[in-house]
């Protein structure tokens, strides 16, 4: 298996065999000129979007540009972005997962950094909660968040965030010669990048259940200690890949859609991750009632058995 920092340096030895400039710390793309004929019989492109970290010797991420005005205008959290009601909501739902997080809770949480983001049925938001929620973590001062579409069959993350589909977490699973640093996402905001699904696949399932998988989790939760990773995935009752990522989470957000979805789907999901040590619900959408409240909005409990109230704070009781 070739190691990212012997992939970087057979690609910075490619540059200078081509002729390209690699002075600097930092080589990226737009700085490299159209190759020549000489170049091409290389077999390398200069052009190929890489950034090359030189001082470290290993690939550092690619970038993209998020549409901030665009996202704020859907309704979703944004840096920067005027305070509004679900700002609000989601600096009350990060607390208690940072909190879990970084070791600050009741308890240790092994893995409390790598957060799940799912549901029990499709359409209850989850995608716009895990979103909201990474958005939300990245304005922390001290902390920066990678936010991974782990929904393998809808990829709902990159076609929300208005960005086209990129290699990414099942193309990791794939092949071992693909690093993180490979398939990892910079974007204009500060502390957040992106883990693309990667490539359609049939066994995605399967990969997702693999040793690699297991694998590449670990080394997530080890590596990025200090980066809280959110991962959206499929819902609970629909497939069975959210069931096999929640049995490597530390913390399982179950989004639930108030007015809608019955009690008996909320515990039927819950009971498919009892192994996972912290499971917490935030209901969406919830009628709020009494002085100073916002409307519809945000709920947030710790779910373990069942699902009460209809406030914006509901909390589901033990």
């Amino acid at each position: 298996m070739t190691s990212s920092i012997e992939k970087a340096a057979q690609r910075l030895e490619q540059l200078r065999k081509a002729g390209v400039p690699v002075s600097g710390n930092v080589v990226r793309h737009e700085e490299i000129p159209a190759p020549s004929a000489e170049q091409q019989s290389a077999k390398f492109s200069p052009a190929e979007d890489v950034v090359i970290d030189v001082q470290r010797g290993v690939p550092a991420s690619k970038s993209v540009h998020i549409d901030l005005t665009a996202l704020a205008a859907a309704g979703f959290v944004t840096p920067n972005a005027p305070r509004s009601a679900t700002t609000d909501q989601f600096r009350v739902i990060k607390r208690p997962l940072l909190e879990n997080a970084t070791g600050k809770g009741a308890s240790l949480v092994a893995n409390g950094n790598l957060i799940m983001v799912t549901s029990s049925l499709p359409g209850e938001g989850k995608t716009f909660t895990a979103i909201n929620l990474a958005m939300s973590l990245a304005m922390e001062l001290n902390h920066t968040v990678m936010l991974v579409d782990a929904d393998v069959a809808r990829q709902s993350i990159m076609k929300t965030l208005g960005l086209p589909p990129a290699p990414g977490l099942l193309d990791l699973l794939l092949d071992d010669k693909i690093g993180l640093p490979d398939v990892l996402l910079r974007t204009n905001i500060d502390n957040f990048t992106l883990l693309p699904t990667g490539l359609p696949n049939p066994r995605a399932t399967e990969l997702l259940a693999s040793d690699a998988m297991v694998a590449l989790l670990n080394d997530m939760g080890k590596r990025y200690s200090d980066r809280i990773i959110i991962f959206d995935s499929p819902p609970l009752l629909l497939t069975t890949e959210a069931r096999v990522l929640a049995s490597h989470m530390g913390q399982v957000v179950i989004v639930v859609q108030a007015e809608k979805t019955l009690q008996s789907q909320v515990q039927h999901a819950l009971s498919t991750i009892e192994a996972c040590p912290i499971r917490l619900m935030v209901l969406n959408q919830a009628r709020s009632r009494g002085l100073g409240a916002y409307g519809y909005g945000y709920g947030y409990g710790y779910g373990y058995d069942r699902l009460v109230g209809e406030s914006s704070m509901a909390t589901a009781a033990a």
